[in-house]
């Protein structure tokens, strides 16, 4: 099994693009205004053109930025398209820790923030970088939890899998999102999947739990996705299943 490589520094590109990104997401350049030409971009953090096209190419494949005769803009937010985001049956909802019981709810949310220093360093973050993050509950019928679980996702990740990229939009985290395809999307980027998982007991004061530590990798050992999950002690048994 591969071992996860350590941290290392942020490609020029990224760096360029993470700082054009906050500019964005902060709308210190707000929608619809032209960025700022490639050479200013070049004389702005001391990289040579290719880079700044490398990190535009990036955004633009974010859908952050549009490019037309005329430059590069900050996109304007989109409605959302007919059909997405939708309810789904709770038997469709294996990821991240499967369905939930006859009658349930699940409920689930992106956000966009740092996470622990811990698990920074093992998804090759930088210290206080932000990432997605995906909370995901299951809740019984009598309103009792069942099921908690906080998935958070690579730079790597983010990079390779154009479906998660498009999170980093703060309209596109909103409403419901659908992640059951996942690992599908992985796989469409070329990424062969390797799971590894810690399962271990939890007794606060209050109620015993199960906990599971869940770390997915690709094919060069990049770590992809770190996920904690925790079970109630009458919840359901997991059955969580992909290949490589």
């Amino acid at each position: 099994m591969a071992e996860p490589h350590a941290p290392t520094v942020l490609p020029l590109y990224l760096q360029v693009a993470a700082a054009l990104r906050d500019d964005l997401t902060q709308r210190r350049i707000p929608p619809g205004t032209r960025l700022p030409s490639e050479r200013s971009l070049v004389h702005r953090f001391h990289v040579n053109r290719q880079t700044v096209r490398s990190a535009l190419r990036l955004l633009r494949d974010e859908r952050l930025v549009v490019t037309e005769r005329r430059g590069t803009f900050a996109a304007t937010p989109a409605a959302p398209a007919p059909g997405e985001g939708p309810a789904l049956a709770p038997g469709l909802r294996e990821f991240p820790c499967g369905a939930g019981r006859a009658g349930g709810v699940t409920e689930a949310t992106l956000a966009w923030e740092a996470a622990p220093p811990g698990t920074a360093e093992q998804l090759g973050l930088l210290p206080g970088e932000p990432s997605l993050v995906h909370r995901h509950r299951v809740v019984a019928a009598d309103g009792t939890p069942e099921r908690l679980a906080v998935s958070r996702f690579s730079r790597h990740a983010l990079a390779e899998v154009p479906e998660l990229a498009r999170y980093r939009r703060s309209d596109a985290r909103s409403g419901r999102p659908d992640m059951r395809l996942l690992y599908h999307w992985m796989h469409r980027a070329g990424l062969r999947l390797t799971r590894r998982e810690s399962i271990g007991v939890h007794v606060p004061a209050a109620a015993a739990c199960l906990t599971v530590h869940r770390v997915v990798y690709d094919q060069h050992g990049h770590v992809l996705e770190v996920t904690d999950l925790r079970f109630a002690p009458e919840s359901a048994p997991l059955t969580y299943e992909f290949t490589g």
